[in-house]
């Protein structure tokens, strides 16, 4: 199986070391959009797409590369978010990204999300909010998740 983790995470990582705990388990790359051939995603049996959520909306950098994407066919995908917030129903942070893949013909199987460090605005002047997460319980929930994608796709942990 062969795996690549497209991952933006600008203010602390906290969403980069969520990609690097999954691309251990799924034997996966993980890069920046920029870094992506569009056309090359064709190669891959599973694709993660992981985001923090800036402002509650996914990077801009992850939206342009999915508008960016061909219409493709037999290739799953996952979807991966940290957020200083709670999720909150109204703002599903997934459901516009997994809508946008699919209709480009991803299959998306699954989504993760956590809660991460934010000092973003009014957060920063309190010291920010969720010091010290992602923390090892929820690195261990995106290994399991990664696990479960993996499981799903039917392969084993191979390098890219």
């Amino acid at each position: 199986m062969k795996s690549l983790i497209v991952c933006v995470s600008t203010s602390h990582g906290n969403t980069r070391r969520v990609a690097e705990r999954m691309a251990e388990v799924l034997g996966a790359e993980v890069v920046e959009p920029e870094s992506v051939d569009p056309e090359a995603l064709r190669q891959y049996d599973l694709v993660g797409f992981g985001s923090g959520i800036y402002y509650m909306a996914v990077d801009d950098r992850l939206r342009k590369l999915i508008r960016r994407l061909p219409d493709v066919a037999d290739i799953r995908a996952f979807t991966f978010f940290t957020s200083g917030a709670r999720g909150i129903p109204l703002l599903n942070y997934h459901k516009p990204v997994r809508k946008r893949l699919e209709a480009k013909g991803f299959e998306v199987i699954g989504s993760f999300s956590c809660r991460g460090f934010d000092t973003v605005g009014p957060f920063g002047f309190i010291g920010g909010i969720n010091r010290g997460r992602p923390n090892d319980h929820d690195l261990d929930r995106a290994a399991a998740f990664a696990a479960h994608m993996r499981k799903r796709v039917g392969g084993s942990a191979a390098a890219s």
